[in-house]
């Protein structure tokens, strides 16, 4: 009897255990039964809390019945449940409902990257419509474009002017877009592939901080996420100055469903430009996108797109041309350049639901790209008869994949998530080509031709230790890089192969002080690669030159409708490689260092009206040389950009942009200036029933700017010695557009 009494009491105790101690799972979707990641849901009696996941998934611990929970998410309306018997029988589904943002309900201690955040309230109240305007709503970031509009941007970021690439890493839906060992330059990354009307989530963060990442992530990674869904179909079509048109379809293929979804969109851009000697510019973007879910919500997730791009270009001018009235801003000195580019990519997602506390990521890629450049910067330097144009081009295919898995695991009461990953890339380019060239017709000398293999293989461990206020995470990279050249301007094969690997390893502190207020400290060490030409040719010395930063930085609410980020940080790097890709070498300027502020402001004035703005000041000097000699070339030491923004006020949306930067040098001892500028950009929307007809204005103000700036020694065709000085391309004047769109 005393045996069964005990028996009776036991399961009396576990019974009551079970009903004090269980778990809560379900998945957090929207209104059109679409998952939504990184909502909250928060237990008002047990104070537990859990984020879902990217297909909607949470698991809620230490839930009982009569507990409230709060669900929420910034940009839909919260939602309370009550839990009662039958919660912890089935998975729950929980709907919220959208509604506008509204900054007093972000609660940063609830928000999985409150930085990132910022980026989705800048695209819902800031909406993109050019493949440019994406990159710019990383804060900090700022873009120019000097070839016709069809070549890869150049970036500036952090007192780097990156070039194309070569110190940001960038990708979409975790297909990588730097291009390694590229005709023009280590690091180019074409964009122009991304439709921005599908673009879902941009996440970043600066800096060599983030295991995942791996080469070119010095200054730091840009990943943009594209959508999985359509809300309704439209069209659009926009006209403007200078022959410009482009047309938009995006095009539901499925009913909304809960389980399976797909789209197609289309882009076509054409324009002249403000040139004298027309761009003939012209561009087609196709993109498609399937979704399905299983019923344990494991995600597949299909793209195909492709881009086809050709234009004309009038090049970077020299200043005294202009000067002496010889030609005008907006004329050229050779207008033969210009060029062609495409790329077809093919990219499977598939996110597996493996336990309540386990999660796998992985994506398989395949690339195939084609690029075509005529160029002269020089005119008549190297050539006085022909001149100094140059052709570079290369066929890619580029093949390779991403895995991660993450876990959570219970160490006694501390709580422990484990990220581990692998990651393959392999790009097989076809004869890479450098030539002298004659108005694009005929080929005076190869000056470079071959065929390159290049792999990278990445492996990478990341621990978050959750002490409650406190998170700190370790972590490791391990990069094998294995490169292969076959020079085919030598009279006998043979194949240069070089390989290196490289350690990365990484230690960030998140503090959360207050509700409001989370302060961190992230340090890493980070590399950028060079150019497999060049790594063969220096067999392998000195490829893979090392980052070492720090950032100390805070994400603040001070009031309900104020956002405050900010951070002091440094890098210093080993080499700073500069690959001239016009010229076919490598130019290492020594080790450098860079320092500085970064500033956020988003502030919400009423309901509909926005206020963002984001300054950077940066001190960024070369080590080794001497006082006076040592400024880098275009490293911008002051950035800003910002502006208004207006948000569905009675059917009206738009906004007023500004982006500023700060004259810069040129030239190693500053006796050649970059001229900074101040350009403002202005939308305005209205929409009525499903039509809506906006019109768009770029440098609202007509301001004269040098979109981008180079010191050049170039030599005209009636110039006895070579100058150096200032050569630039004009930024654009005003330039006004309007728009109208159908939503069906």
């Amino acid at each position: 009897m005393n045996v069964l009494k005990l028996m009776m009491l036991f399961s009396a105790i576990m019974c009551t255990k079970l009903s004090f101690s269980q778990q809560i799972r379900g998945v957090v979707v929207n209104k059109a039964k679409q998952p939504l990641e990184a909502a909250y849901i928060y237990n008002l009696n047990s104070k537990s809390h859990a984020h879902s996941l990217e297909n909607g998934l949470f698991v809620l611990d230490n839930c009982s019945v009569g507990d409230s929970l709060k669900i929420g998410l910034l940009g839909f309306k919260n939602k309370f449940l009550i839990i009662d018997g039958t919660s912890f029988q089935n998975k729950q589904i929980i709907a919220l409902e959208e509604k506008s943002f509204q900054l007093s309900e972000l609660v940063i201690n609830e928000t999985v990257n409150p930085v990132s955040t910022i980026s989705r309230l800048d695209l819902k109240t800031n909406p993109v419509n050019s493949s440019q305007e994406i990159l710019r709503k990383v804060p900090g970031l700022i873009i120019g474009q000097h070839a016709g509009g069809g070549k890869a941007e150049q970036i500036f970021l952090r007192g780097f002017d990156i070039d194309h690439g070569t110190d940001i890493s960038l990708s979409v839906d975790g297909m990588p877009v730097n291009m390694v060992s590229h005709a023009h330059g280590q690091g180019y990354s074409d964009l122009h592939f991304v439709i921005p009307e599908t673009v879902n989530k941009i996440d970043f963060g600066k800096g060599a901080y983030y295991a995942e990442r791996g080469d070119f992530a010095t200054a730091g990674y840009v990943d943009f996420s594209t959508k999985d869904y359509l809300k309704e179909s439209s069209v659009g079509l926009t006209i403007g100055d200078f022959n410009t048109l482009r047309t938009l379809g995006m095009f539901n293929l499925l009913e909304h469903d809960a389980d399976k979804n797909a789209y197609i969109a289309t882009e076509y851009i054409a324009t002249d430009g403000p040139y004298e000697s027309p761009q003939n510019f012209n561009r087609l973007n196709l993109f498609g996108k399937f979704t399905s879910y299983s019923p344990n919500n494991d995600k597949v997730s299909v793209t195909l797109s492709h881009f086809t791009s050709r234009w004309d270009a009038s090049g970077q001018i020299p200043q005294r041309a202009v000067d002496d009235g010889s030609i005008s801003r907006f004329g050229a000195i050779d207008d033969t350049e210009g060029g062609t580019t495409e790329r077809t990519n093919f990219n499977v997602e598939f996110n597996k639901h493996i336990s309540d506390n386990s999660m796998l990521k992985s994506n398989a890629f395949y690339s195939h790209y084609g690029f075509e450049l005529y160029s002269n910067f020089t005119f008549f330097l190297e050539d006085p008869v022909n001149g100094d144009q140059i052709k570079q081009k290369e066929d890619r295919h580029i093949f390779g994949f991403n895995t991660a898995l993450s876990q959570e695991i219970l160490l006694g009461d501390l709580e422990l998530t484990m990220t581990s990953g692998v990651s393959l890339r392999h790009d097989i380019v076809n004869d890479i080509e450098l030539s002298h060239t004659l108005n694009r017709k005929t080929t005076l000398e190869q000056i470079q031709l071959g065929d390159l293999n290049q792999t990278n293989m990445g492996l990478f461990t990341n621990a978050q230790f959750d002490f409650g206020k406190l998170k700190i995470a370790p972590s490791l990279r391990l990069d094998y890089f294995k490169f292969m050249y076959n020079d085919e301007l030598q009279d006998t094969y043979g194949t240069q192969a070089e390989t290196k690997t490289i350690v990365s390893p990484k230690l960030n502190f998140y503090y959360d002080a207050l509700t409001n207020l989370q302060v961190y400290l992230k340090s890493g060490l980070g590399f950028h690669s060079n150019d497999t030409r060049v790594v063969v040719s220096q067999m392998g010395k000195d490829i893979l030159p090392r980052s070492y930063g720090a950032d100390l930085g805070s994400v603040w609410k001070p009031f309900p409708k104020l956002i405050v980020n900010s951070a002091l940080w440094y890098l210093f790097l080993e080499q700073e490689f500069v690959y001239v890709g016009d010229a076919g070498i490598v130019e290492p300027s020594g080790k450098t260092e860079r320092y500085g502020a970064d500033l956020g402001l988003r502030y919400q004035l009423t309901d509909w009206l926005y206020f963002d703005s984001d300054a950077t000041v940066t001190h960024a000097r070369s080590t080794e040389d001497p006082e006076g000699e040592n400024y880098i070339p275009l490293a911008p030491d002051f950035t800003l950009a910002g502006g208004l923004a207006v948000d569905n006020l009675d059917g009206f949306s738009g906004g007023l942009r500004y982006r500023y930067v700060d004259d810069r040098p040129a030239n190693e001892d500053n006796s050649i200036v970059a001229k900074g500028y101040f350009v403002t950009d202005f939308n305005a929307n209205y929409t009525f029933n499903k039509v809506t007809v906006g019109v768009i204005v770029e440098n609202l103000f007509d301001t004269e700017w040098n979109e981008t700036q180079f010191a050049t020694e170039s030599r005209l065709f009636n110039e006895a010695a070579p100058v150096e000085e200032i050569h630039f391309t004009p930024g654009t004047p005003f330039f006004i557009k309007g728009t109208i769109s159908y939503k069906f």
